[in-house]
């Protein structure tokens, strides 16, 4: 991992990073990974998306969502982070300094923005946390016909009475 690392830095593919030396600075570097969400609580309202895409397409996305994104509504700052890995970003756009209530109401275009571009590298507008109650009808517009007959089989099939999380068209 070291030289992996090693050789990322001196190409410019990373600009930092850091292998825990003991349990001690796992542990620590977890706990930082896992508040990283309630911290940006003081930084006034994000857009959160939790796309996935291609491993090999993760550097693509992140670059065009972020370009995408600074170009269309200026001063917002991007946290890209989460289990890169498996292709899985969480992608957060945070308001410019001051005004909130006009980035949440940019909420739906910007998300779609973002969406858009990981559907063009062949990625999913939901990943681990799946589509819940917000992005059901935005599904409609990412899956194919088949898709969404599927989807529904196998809600009518696991919970024909919707008692489970009825809001939520899948």
């Amino acid at each position: 991992m070291t030289a992996l690392l090693e050789t990322g830095l001196e190409q410019g593919l990373i600009h930092d990073a850091v292998v825990a030396q003991s349990e001690a600075q796992a542990q620590a570097l977890w706990k930082l990974r896992e508040e990283q969400s309630a911290a940006q609580k003081a930084e006034g309202v994000a857009w959160k998306c939790d796309i996935a895409v291609p491993v090999s397409k993760v550097a693509a996305f992140i670059d065009q969502a972020t370009a995408a994104v600074v170009r269309a509504y200026p001063g917002v700052r991007v946290v890209a982070f989460g289990h890169v890995g498996d292709g899985n970003i969480h992608y957060d756009v945070i308001q410019p300094p001051g005004d909130g209530a006009a980035h949440d109401r940019q909420r739906a275009e910007g998300s779609q923005l973002i969406h858009d571009i990981a559907d063009s590298l062949g990625g999913s507008i939901s990943a681990e946390h799946g589509l819940g109650a917000m992005k059901t009808i935005e599904a409609l517009r990412y899956k194919t016909p088949v898709e969404v007959a599927a989807m529904r089989a196998v809600r009518a099939a696991l919970d024909p009475k919707r008692i489970m999380n009825p809001r939520v068209l899948f």
